[in-house]
């Protein structure tokens, strides 16, 4: 699980960026390139639609990975914050678990 855990942090990382988009629009160019080469066949077409299938498909788990991490870091720190002050009202504490 922390190999899962450390791989999608270094991924929404390293893909969160403007290298990361930059490639991709050159992939696309270089894809977009070669249409004549292979008269816009069907194998042409069909490289950048599983291509991109692939990877839109595993970016959903990596990227909701990532969320679901960040959001419970966020959730345990306002609650230490609800805990540590004497005036808040600590009954909200868990609320994403209550109904």
């Amino acid at each position: 699980m922390k190999l899962f855990t450390r791989f999608a942090h270094w991924t929404g990382d390293a893909l969160g960026t403007p290298l990361a988009f930059i490639l991709s629009l050159l992939s696309v160019a270089v894809w977009a390139v070669f249409g004549p080469v292979f008269q816009y066949s069907d194998t042409w077409q069909l490289i950048i639609n599983t291509s991109t299938t692939v990877v839109t498909f595993w970016m959903i788990f990596l990227l909701q990975a990532t969320q679901n991490r960040d959001t419970r870091a966020i959730q345990k720190k306002l609650d230490e914050l609800i805990r540590s002050n004497e005036e808040a009202r600590n009954d909200l504490i868990g609320l994403e678990k209550k109904e």
